[in-house]
């Protein structure tokens, strides 16, 4: 398959450049015009671009909406799987903040931190699949205030579900392609113009991990419903999802150099070498279990040097279940209601197969799982109220989330057969090591006054919110139960656009924002015992953010672009201060650790050439620090940080675009590129940049029906390059090399077909 990759490079170059060379002197877009690529916020007061569905059905199929918005400047994304769904892997940080300090919604409802820990929402990638996303809005700043979170310190991600057609319709694709990776998506419409909408539709992916044993599997359900009713409108939302995962192993950068990128858990194929590794393990005293098999010796097989190096398996189960009803409905002549409601229920399960806790069976291995059970429901509503030069807008969110989290470990069956599939749910555990039931009781208002001055947009207002966290143990097992409260009514956010011209409009705010603790045993308050609890519940303090913003935008037919600076200051960081290994599960201790100060530029332009070619590139440069040393409570020095580049943030990012789209023929090359990053706070060890190239070639065949048929080819990491995708993903330590890196996934290739009508 890869002796075909240099041709689809070349061809999905090549098919652009004859005709730019014949429009280059074209005046006017043609019929074939192509939509923008990012449409750049016309009016906005603070820094947004949006993707439309367009954007997405270009790439792979199945790819995720944080994949897409890559390309977006200042916003850093990696997964270790070629389609951005592998939830262990994905992380998405913009303008230095990561993933749990970012707002996430769909169609308002809000998605939490989207953490893998799952304590306070879900991945989008559970909740919609990615050919029913109409748009992705992302607000590199702090976001609109009227959105529902209460984490979104550096930036929010608004996804938008499309709407169902007002007319029969019917859609397929059907994908196949690298390792066995096969998926269908199948989508049905009903309705009529001025009457009741409805869409359905249903996917089925299914893919080998790219190394090592095991597969990625997802099933889910989509229906969303419109009803008018008369100038008013009911709309309705169902999604469920169920998805297993085999994990890959996470990996340092001395197994990298030892063991090599392809490195893998042993899985069930290689259950007997397992247990021998456990045995030694156990042998040597490296594990701390009772040894059960003397005979297996204290050697470890080569090249394997440690207990830590492969472990037998490891997943992420998920099922989920969405439902929401909405209203949206004028009163008189200048006001305009909205309302919402939504339930979401969550069960889940992290497997590992751990050698540190034998079987009573007497395997010297056992599974632990950390285990979710999640109930959200929640209310949200706003009402605008047009007074001649001002729209006035005041909203409400309110959510009660009942979250059962438990630790607990589950016997393989024997030394020969493990009796145990990590792809499914475990059960019959011989062990709870702790369980959890957490209340978050959350509720939010805001105020804005969008005022229109000829050439001039000003928005005013602010946003409030207070979260109470409350910790029930079912079994402590050492870990804390109590109360905490985050607590700020007045959160201001200020903003302006000016129109120099037609064309040229500059934009300028400033928006502060808290963020509130979160319910969990593995992250937050909680996460630590109840000594380490009682002492911080009193003078913890929540993080806060102040973002300045100060841009340019430019838009005509044929070119519309943004440039921009910030400033953050980040105030309050917290920090678990870890007390062992990140897989073993030990308690952190949480506290504030001083300020992060953020200075940026942003540029992001979409160039149409005429003939359907088109070029899109954005620069960010970001330079990132924390202000303070790391102290403990007596003043010794922990981390020596101050002034050093935070985690996970690359100084540069860099991409590009070429596309074409004729009536026939279509494609696009992108180019990624991000600098270095650290994984240490000490930025004593670092991953390096990496760029890399994905491709799409397509073809569009008229068979009669109302839409062609697509035949559309997919090269994702198209020069098969070796590199580190994500950092972190069990938490940076303060110095030293740690298994907390995913190697990237090598050279894909998928092929879709798709037919509509």
């Amino acid at each position: 398959m890869r002796s075909i990759l240099p041709l689809l490079f070349t061809s999905t170059a090549a098919i652009a450049l004859p005709a730019h060379a014949q429009m280059a002197a074209a005046d006017a877009p043609q019929a074939n015009e192509p939509s923008e690529i990012v449409v750049i916020g016309r009016g906005e007061t603070r820094q947004v671009q949006e993707l439309s569905n367009e954007d997405l059905t270009i790439l792979a199929a199945g790819t995720s909406p944080l994949k897409a918005i890559e390309k977006l400047p200042s916003v850093n994304f990696q997964s270790a799987d070629p389609f951005g769904n592998y939830e262990w892997s994905t992380r998405v940080t913009i303008r230095g903040f990561n993933q749990n300090q970012l707002g996430f919604t769909l169609d308002g409802i809000p998605l939490g931190d989207m953490t893998y820990g799952n304590n306070n929402g879900l991945h989008v990638s559970r909740a919609i699949s990615s050919e029913n996303i109409g748009v992705t809005r992302v607000s590199q700043g702090a976001g609109s205030i009227g959105t529902q979170s209460t984490n979104n310190l550096g930036g929010t991600l608004e996804f938008l579900s499309l709407d169902p057609a007002d007319a029969l319709g019917f859609d397929a694709n059907l994908t196949y392609g690298s390792e066995n990776t096969m998926r269908s998506f199948t989508r049905l419409g009903l309705g009529r113009k001025d009457g009741a909408r409805l869409l359905l539709s249903g996917q089925y992916h299914t893919t080998d991990k790219w190394k090592g044993d095991g597969e990625q599997k997802t099933m889910m359900v989509n229906a969303k419903g419109v009803l008018p009713l008369g100038d008013a409108a009911l709309d309705t939302y169902l999604s469920y999802s169920d998805r297993a995962e085999q994990d890959y192993q996470d990996l340092s950068l001395e197994m990298i150099n030892r063991l090599g990128y392809n490195w893998d858990n042993f899985g069930p194929a290689n259950y007997a070498k397992a247990i021998l590794v456990a045995d030694i393990a156990a042998n040597r005293r490296d594990t701390g279990t009772a040894p059960l098999n003397a005979a297996a010796g204290t050697v470890y097989p080569a090249p394997i040097t440690s207990a830590d190096d492969a472990y037998y398996d490891a997943s992420g189960l998920r099922k989920d279940t969405i439902a929401a009803l909405g209203l949206t409905a004028p009163i008189g002549s200048a006001i305009t209601a909205k309302i919402k409601g939504y339930y979401h229920e969550n069960d889940g399960q992290g497997t590992w197969g751990t050698p540190y806790v034998n079987s009573p069976t007497g395997v010297p291995m056992s599974v632990r799982t950390t285990e979710y059970d999640l109930k959200r429901k929640g209310v949200f509503g706003s009402v605008t109220r047009q007074i001649k030069d001002h729209d006035v807008t005041v909203g409400l969110w309110y959510e009660n989330n009942k979250f059962n989290q438990a630790r607990r470990f589950y016997a393989y069956a024997s030394r020969t057969a493990p009796g145990r599939d990590h792809r499914k749910f475990m059960t019959d555990p011989f062990f709870t090591q702790w369980e959890f039931n957490f209340t978050t009781d959350t509720l939010q208002y805001f105020v804005q006054d969008k005022i229109s001055f000829g050439d001039a947009i000003i928005n005013l207002g602010w946003k409030g919110f207070r979260v109470e966290n409350k910790s029930d143990p079912v079994i402590a097992g050492g870990r804390a139960a109590g109360k905490i409260e985050t607590r700020d009514w007045f959160q201001p956010h200020v903003g302006a656009a000016y129109k120099l011209s037609a064309n040229t409009e500059i934009f300028g705010g400033f928006t502060q924002v808290t963020r509130a603790f979160t319910s969990s045993t593995t992250s937050g308050p909680f996460s630590t015992t109840q000594a380490g609890f009682d002492a911080i519940k009193g003078t913890l303090k929540p993080e806060q953010s102040d973002t300045y913003e100060l841009g340019a935008r430019y838009n005509d037919s044929q070119f519309n672009g943004t440039v921009g600076l910030y400033y953050v200051n980040f105030r309050n960081r917290l920090l678990g201060i870890s007390t062992g290994a990140g897989i073993v599960g030990n308690p952190a201790v949480l506290q504030n650790v001083g300020d992060v100060r953020a200075i940026g530029f942003e540029a992001a332009g979409d160039l149409r050439l005429g003939g359907g070619l088109s070029l899109f590139a954005s620069y960010s440069y970001n330079d990132t620090t924390y202000r303070n040393d790391v102290v403990n409570a007596v003043g010794t020095v922990l981390a020596a940080t101050k002034g050093k580049t935070v985690v996970d943030t690359p100084k540069h990012l860099i991409r590009g675009e070429l596309a074409y789209d004729s009536e026939r023929l279509f494609g696009r090359v992108g180019v990624n590129y991000m600098s270095e990053r650290f994984f240490t706070y000490t930025n004593d060890k670092s991953v390096p940049g990496r760029a890399l190239v994905d491709a799409t070639l397509g073809y569009r065949v008229d068979a009669g029906l109302s839409q062609p048929i697509e035949l559309q080819l997919n090269a994702t990491n198209l020069f098969d390059k070796k590199y580190v995708s994500t950092i972190g993903s069990n938490g940076f330590g303060n110095s030293g090399d740690n298994m907390t890196l995913l190697a990237g996934a090598p050279q894909q290739i998928f092929f879709s077909v798709k037919v509509g009508f």
